[in-house]
């Protein structure tokens, strides 16, 4: 399966994640994204950069994450994955072995729905070496 057809398939179609992308681990290459969803280049540095704080308390979780040009506030932050919320809405991010997915759910989906999607997924990844 292509790297878009992750995306477009097991993330957007499941209906619980309504933009996604996909980042080598680095944060240096977009291998996938939604139509009209641009992380940009110092928001996914932001990202990599929380995956590389060891502290028992990320730095993140007191500055918040941005995405797409919207601010998060952290609400998990481990070294898998990444929770934020704004408002209702929010973004689940995940680090597999050589990826990093990069998601949002409306505020129409129950957040725990949008987590199962992504951290599936990233299960499955992992699995199969990725």
């Amino acid at each position: 399966m292509s790297w878009q057809a992750y995306v477009d398939t097991s993330l957007v179609a499941s209906g619980n994640i309504d933009k996604a992308a996909i980042f080598n681990a680095e944060g240096t290459s977009v291998w996938a994204t939604s139509s009209g969803f641009n992380v940009k280049p110092e928001e996914i540095k932001e990202v990599v950069g929380a995956y590389k704080d060891t502290g028992d308390v990320k730095k993140v979780q007191s500055t918040g994450l941005h995405v797409a040009g919207d601010r998060y506030v952290v609400i998990r932050a481990d070294d898998r994955s990444l929770y934020g919320k704004k408002g209702r809405e929010g973004i689940i991010i995940v680090k597999t072995t050589q990826a990093i997915l990069v998601t949002h759910y409306p505020e129409t989906v129950q957040p725990g729905s949008a987590a199962l999607t992504v951290e599936q997924l990233g299960d499955y990844l992992i699995s199969v070496k990725y």
